[in-house]
């Protein structure tokens, strides 16, 4: 069946081609015909309005230049008649030449021809990416970066012509129907991403399904139920963004006492966020903290306003650091115990916002035990069921005396939720101006706006576009998803050949890339925390965390 299908595309294609050239070319039929006809009522109205008796010639080139609008003057109506009859031929020409051609050539041309270019007949352990939402552009990046194959479906052809030229790798083709999936092959594909409406995503994976009953889809989910319905669908990753980034946000926030969150895992590896505000591990450097001799668990990156940095053991941490650890579970139980005395804070947590990240936030707050005070415009909505808010303040987040009922200044975090980024922002200074020392975690709408909101001082931003990415590649990797924050991600690849037969330290990834290596699994399968004299073998899997930027300077150096 899989070496069937390729050959059944191309079959498909073929017949879509003849029947969209019978349709431009009857399309091309029907202009020359009304060319003649219009050229023939210039004749007549010459004769009969005018006096004056043109060739057919004449009258074909006259019709031409009026219904291109190119109007060169040297043959003009006199008469009223034919003043209108101009009229008339411009108006025709409008819509045929400049309004209804380039849609036609670009739906019966352009786009078959765009599918059938860019399409290899043997695709293997492909991404497609059906639908062109929010998520698809920024994936595309990612999965450019990391050399995995990769098509967009865009049945839009106009829009499909545009993403072409900017260089996407487009096809132009119907998202519900089954000849699209099997043209993409997608039996052989390793994912499939659907990134359209909710409604648009179910009919495509149920189409998708009767192609390729096994293949491995994710579907990004608008709705807070459409996750149901996806499952139903045959969807088997589904991917409610906003509700995600409510709850990894709320997982960033300081509340009662100072203990770890965790983030992620690999394997039997934990990785979490330590905040580190009044405890004693504020001026130290990472030296003096001899955390893995204490603990066991590695220190491998510290967040400092929303950024993720990598360490050295003479960096030294402030009060708004978030160093970021791996390790197991026995240890990063041992390290809470450690710190459960200290950043004493049992005042309520402020949200933001009560909107669906609002609310998936506040949600997770009070499942664990915190109290939580939000801000909205609208007044309180009654289906919170378990989980409702402490308390509920109507009005402006952007008045402060609306931010002093909420209690800001006494809060341990500040939760911004709303989807303008401005208003993030501008609230994330009147935040801090009121409570200088308080921990803000901020939701960013637009990846543009990332380096305004940590200039501002949020010591946490993520958008759901950079939590979509991860996501895919969690899934793509079947891993668990881990979020360190904007931009970064987690990268997994093999051992470059350059690297094998060298130790950790010699190789010094860290100091020429920026990457940090935070776990190496061995050809057994087993997973390790690399020292420093690891020494990389033939066979290995690399765990890094760093930025596109950082893993582009890896490939240019060692790949």
């Amino acid at each position: 069946m899989p070496a069937f299908r390729p050959s059944l595309a191309r079959l498909v294609n073929q017949r879509l081609k003849r029947r969209n050239t019978r349709s431009l070319l009857a399309y091309f039929g029907f202009v020359l015909a009304i060319v003649v006809v219009e050229s023939i009522g210039f004749q007549l109205i010459m004769w009969w309005e005018e006096g004056r008796d043109e060739s057919f010639a004449t009258g074909v080139y006259w019709t031409l230049t009026t219904m291109s609008t190119l109007g060169l003057g040297d043959i003009v109506f006199l008469s009223t008649i034919g003043r209108l009859y101009t009229s008339f031929v411009l108006v025709s020409g409008i819509l045929l030449l400049l309004v209804v051609l380039p849609f036609a050539f670009v739906r019966f041309f352009y786009a078959p021809w765009l599918a059938s270019r860019t399409v290899p007949a043997n695709l293997r352990n492909h991404v497609v990416i059906a639908g062109h939402g929010d998520l698809a552009r920024p994936l595309i990046d990612s999965l450019e970066l990391h050399g995995i194959q990769h098509f967009l479906i865009e049945p839009d052809p106009v829009v499909a012509g545009q993403l072409e030229t900017e260089g996407y790798p487009v096809v132009a083709l119907p998202l519900d129907e089954q000849r699209t999936y099997e043209i993409l092959n997608i039996p052989e594909a390793a994912l499939v991403v659907l990134d359209g409406s909710d409604a648009e995503n179910t009919t495509s994976a149920l189409q998708i399904r009767e192609v390729a009953p096994d293949v491995n889809m994710t579907g990004v989910a608008s709705g807070e139920h459409a996750g149901e319905v996806f499952q139903l669908a045959g969807i088997r990753r589904v991917l409610p963004l906003k509700q995600q980034l409510g709850r990894h946000l709320a997982a960033r926030l300081n509340a009662g006492h100072a203990q770890s969150h965790v983030i992620g895992r690999f394997r039997n590896l934990l990785i979490a966020e330590i905040p580190v505000q009044m405890t004693p591990w504020v001026g130290q450097s990472i030296a003096k903290l001899g955390v893995r001799e204490k603990f066991g668990v590695n220190i491998v990156g510290v967040i400092e306003q929303a950024k993720f940095q990598p360490v050295t053991s003479d960096s030294v941490l402030t009060s708004h650091s978030v160093p970021v650890v791996i390790g197991t579970a026995e240890q990063i139980a041992k390290l809470d115990e450690f710190l459960v005395i200290y950043n004493v804070n049992y005042n309520p947590v402020v949200v933001i916002g009560g909107g669906a990240v609002g609310r998936a936030a506040t949600r997770v707050l009070r499942s664990r035990g915190v109290p939580v005070h939000v801000v909205d415009l609208n007044p309180y909505a009654d289906d919170w069921g378990d989980d409702e808010p402490t308390r509920w303040i109507v009005g402006d987040a952007q008045d402060r005396k609306v931010l002093e009922r909420a209690g800001v200044a006494e809060a341990p975090g500040i939760l911004l939720t709303t989807n303008d980024d401005a208003t993030n922002i501008y609230l994330t200074l009147v935040c801090h101006h009121m409570a200088d020392d308080v921990r803000i975690v901020s939701r960013v709408t637009h990846e543009r706006n990332v380096s305004a909101v940590r200039s501002a001082g949020a010591d946490v931003a993520i958008s759901h576009t950079s939590l979509g990415v991860s996501s895919v590649f969690a899934a793509l990797h079947d891993r668990e998803l881990v979020v360190l924050g904007e931009g970064v991600e987690i990268h997994e690849f093999d051992v470059p050949k350059t690297l094998v037969g060298v130790d950790m330290a010699d190789s010094a990834i860290a100091t020429r890339t920026g990457l940090n290596i935070i776990a190496l699994k061995k050809a057994d399968g087993s997973v390790i925390v690399p020292t420093g004299a690891t020494v990389f073998e033939d066979g290995d899997g690399l765990l890094t965390i760093g930025d596109r930027a950082q893993l582009q300077t890896f490939i240019d150096q060692y790949a």
